[in-house]
């Protein structure tokens, strides 16, 4: 499996080569040249797998450059009932027949992104130990990816972790979750903006060429390749476990602001996983929603960004987006990268009425937005309905993929978060706190630990080194 540049400026590379980087040299987002398209037999024989073995049988078909008998042992130290505290990993919750919650939230920081975010740590670990060499991690959060990142690289060896938050913009939960971390390998920087100024900046950052070089600079974000692959799995446990043979479709609703989880979903089927439609939810901020809808990418600026009750999907500019418009335009690097001149100077692009949006019909997306109303009543809703507390994320997704819900064929919500992490609006819901997991109740009294900075990616350089050097 060899890995090129959306935007073509990248000789082909293998899975370890392209792992511990962010952006591609050109600035595009590396792609594998094909997706690995698996036949019936195949489908199969991946029904009934304990999740590592799934896993390993997934992966290793993006990964062929790492030996069998060592992703094995990765994937099986990652997924195990102690980190994720079932040996089902991602378990399904039915809450009616034919209607699912794909349970992603049993990992350390209670969200998803722990199930790719533990892998990756793992990944890095291998690789740089390999290569006798270190790396300084760059990456945006807008909620649950730092908190899942640093929980992953914490104590890892050559490895140093710079986050950048919008302060003031994610919930109190997952505020502590990272500024309460204290290791001396992880470095909370609390951005004065919104997540799009954070994301900004690490683009920027990793734009220097020479800066990246001579520090290591590497990325965690869903622009890293190895989390959307680990993601992909996800969708296969789901699908083999309300599914009794391979004949049958389903459908998958999915909360989402950067694309990556989603994209995920669209991966898995390409490589032929029966999936009949994706469901796309939104927030208010709902540019993926707009695109889906009319074929418009309209990037908003950073005031116009809305906080809501869903903070981790506050965003405008989708970064997996790039990988699935690679595919749309025909893998045309050519037409990409122009697509992207216009996002940068324009501020988006328009498909409708093109060739390309023929083509972006039939990849099985439909989407929806979501308000706080919305998120409100379906909490309320599952909660009466089904005895389930759900976190505002997951009410997104759940609101949209019932309104697309088709009889006779399964719907699968991807939960995102456990709703502890969401405190005052569960309190706003349902007049109750919701459950606190063991270990986490006296988390937003801890200390914390954080350098608040300018949206200036200068400044954010200048930190990097000042604390590489010390």
């Amino acid at each position: 499996m060899r890995y090129v540049s959306t935007r073509g400026g990248m000789v082909p590379q293998s899975f370890c080569q392209i792992l511990l980087e962010g952006l591609a040299p050109d600035g595009g987002l590396v792609v594998p040249e094909a997706y690995p398209r698996l036949g019936e037999a195949e489908l199969a024989g991946l029904r009934g797998r304990p999740y590592p073995e799934l896993a390993f049988e997934i992966i290793r078909r993006f990964a062929d450059d790492i030996p069998s008998e060592d992703l094995k042992r990765l994937v099986e130290h990652t997924y195990s009932k102690e980190i994720f505290r079932s040996d089902e990993i991602t378990p399904v919750k039915t809450l009616e027949p034919g209607l699912h919650l794909l349970r992603l939230s049993n990992g350390p920081t209670l969200a998803f992104k722990d199930v790719a975010m533990q892998l990756l740590g793992n990944l890095f670990e291998y690789v740089l130990e390999r290569e006798g060499t270190q790396i300084n991690i760059l990456g945006a959060t807008s909620g649950d990816t730092g908190s899942a990142a640093e929980y992953a690289m914490r104590g890892k060896r050559g490895i140093r972790v710079f986050m950048l938050s919008p302060y003031g913009k994610m919930s109190p939960f997952q505020t502590a979750q990272m500024y309460s971390l204290l290791d001396p390998n992880i470095f909370n920087l609390a951005i004065r903006g919104v997540f799009d100024d954070c994301q900004d900046v690490v683009k920027q950052v990793n734009a220097d060429a020479a800066f990246k070089a001579r520090y290591r600079i590497g990325a965690v974000n869903s622009i890293n390749w190895a989390r959307v692959v680990a993601q992909v799995v996800y969708y296969f446990k789901g699908y083999f476990a309300v599914t009794r043979d391979n004949s049958e479709e389903v459908s998958f609703a999915v909360p989402t602001g950067n694309f990556g989880n989603i994209f995920a979903g669209y991966i898995a089927r390409m490589m032929g996983l029966p999936i009949r439609r994706l469901i796309l939810a939104t927030n208010e901020n709902d540019v993926l929603d707009e695109f889906f809808r009319t074929g418009r990418y309209r990037v908003r600026r950073s005031a116009e960004v809305i906080h809501t009750s869903s903070p981790s999907m506050d965003i405008s500019k989708a970064s997996n987006f790039e990988r699935f418009i690679h595919d749309v335009v025909g893998r045309d690097a050519v037409v990409t990268a122009g697509l992207w001149r216009a996002v940068e100077r324009q501020g988006g692009f328009d498909l409708a009425g093109t060739a390309y949006w023929r083509a972006v019909e039939g990849c099985g997306f439909i989407s929806g937005s979501s308000t706080h109303a919305d998120r409100l009543a379906t909490i309320r809703r599952v909660y009466h309905d089904y005895h389930v507390m759900i976190d505002t994320h997951t009410a997104d997704g759940l609101k949209v993929g019932l309104e697309y819900r088709e009889p006779g064929v399964p719907l699968i919500c991807l939960e995102t978060a456990l709703p502890a992490k969401f405190a005052d609006t569960i309190r706003e819901a349902l007049g109750r706190d919701p459950e606190i997991p063991p270990g986490y109740e006296d988390l937003e009294r801890r200390p914390q630990r954080y350098e608040l900075l300018d949206p200036d990616s200068e400044a954010v350089k200048r930190f990097i080194v000042s604390h590489i050097a010390g």
